[in-house]
């Protein structure tokens, strides 16, 4: 496989800033205090990249699993910081600069509506609700309360996807008409709260929104309807009332055809826990991501190429950080995180309802 490199200019694969290394450090202009809505999920997202973070101080907590707790209380940040049984006496008490709102599915929304009444910039796990109805009513309050949200979509910010934008967005494939994608996943010891079906919430919101937004984002295409099927078939008793097999088919601005498959299959000797896969297609060419091969790229009049020297990682919590006070562009813009909580919603009621949802 040849190397992507600056021969490559004549494709204009290089011509964005995306490919640029972030700053090692940022610079916040005051200091923030920081709470924790829960230690659920993606919270590592906010711890992991605090030693670069002087400016930030965990000042409190409010987590009511103990078992989820004891992982994140290894933490260092966490010495000093105060423990709440109550969320909204700690909101109030405490007057943070930003809320991480890490709790189960189920109790999302109403968390991030106590942040909206209080105005309080928030940071939150994924979906922001269970039901379309729920979320709409929520995205409503975070507009009204004129506050800077971000979400916890982590995958958007990985090199392999990065450099499958920049391609896209060149023009090397041309228009992009088909999308299919996977997500398969170790069954594994779930949490109490994921076999829950209440604080669950199902698995296309769950995990099906990380390559709902990955499609969007890597394509520049918008869904405009879906359909899907989800259910059980034969489920080890560690997860509960999880789904274990999905299928997904949304139809795209331009009529092309978009698929998400998953499923909680992945057997336990995988050497690792998830195998994503993505591929978008085009009159021009196809580019691709399986962990096994890496990026690669067909395009007409050449032998098919794995991409070398992708762009460096990048941290989603940084980059809300730099959006809310340091006034940069965000790569998960507001609308986009709108966009990506709304279709994997849609996709899920499309799923029970059993008919084509139309995605807004």
């Amino acid at each position: 496989m040849a190397n992507w490199t600056r021969r490559d200019l004549s494709l204009g694969l290089m011509a964005s800033s995306l490919w640029a290394a972030p700053p090692s450090l940022v610079k916040l202009p005051k200091k923030v205090r920081l709470v924790l809505l829960g230690t659920l999920g993606h919270v590592g997202e906010v711890l992991k990249p605090l030693p670069q973070l002087p400016e930030i101080e965990i000042t409190a907590y409010c987590e009511s699993d103990n078992n989820e707790l004891k992982k994140v209380l290894k933490n260092p940040a966490l010495a000093k910081a105060k423990a709440y049984s109550d969320y909204r006496k700690m909101l109030d008490d405490e007057k943070p600069d930003i809320v991480a709102v890490c709790t189960s599915n189920g109790d999302r929304a109403e968390a991030i509506r106590a942040c909206c009444q209080r105005k309080l910039p928030f940071i939150a796990e994924k979906p922001f609700a269970t039901t379309l109805t729920e979320y709409v009513a929520v995205e409503k309050q975070i507009v009204d309360a004129g506050i800077q949200p971000g979400i916890l979509l982590p995958l958007r910010f990985d090199p392999p996807y990065l450099a499958i934008h920049q391609i896209v967005k060149s023009g090397a494939i041309g228009e992009v008409g088909q999308i299919s994608s996977q997500k398969s996943y170790k069954a594994g010891e779930r949490p109490v709260w994921m076999r829950n079906y209440k604080t669950y919430g199902g698995t296309i919101p769950w995990i099906g929104i990380h390559m709902i937004d990955l499609m969007r984002f890597t394509s520049g295409r918008e869904f405009t309807e879906v359909a899907s099927y989800q259910s059980q078939v034969l489920p080890p008793p560690s997860i509960g009332a999880m789904e274990n097999t999905t299928g997904t088919i949304f139809r795209m601005d331009n009529g092309g055809v978009a698929s998400l498959h998953m499923d909680y299959y992945r057997p336990d000797s995988a050497a690792t826990h998830g195998d994503d896969r993505i591929r978008l297609a085009g009159p021009k060419g196809v580019v691709e991501y399986l962990e096994a091969t890496g990026v690669t790229l067909l395009v007409e009049g050449r032998n098919q190429e794995k991409i070398t020297g992708l762009p460096a990682q990048r941290q989603v919590f940084v980059d809300y950080l730099e959006a809310l006070y340091n006034g940069k562009k965000p790569l998960i813009s507001r609308d986009d995180m709108f966009r990506s909580n709304r279709a994997p919603l849609a996709a899920h009621q499309a799923a029970v309802e059993k008919r084509f949802v139309r995605v807004t």
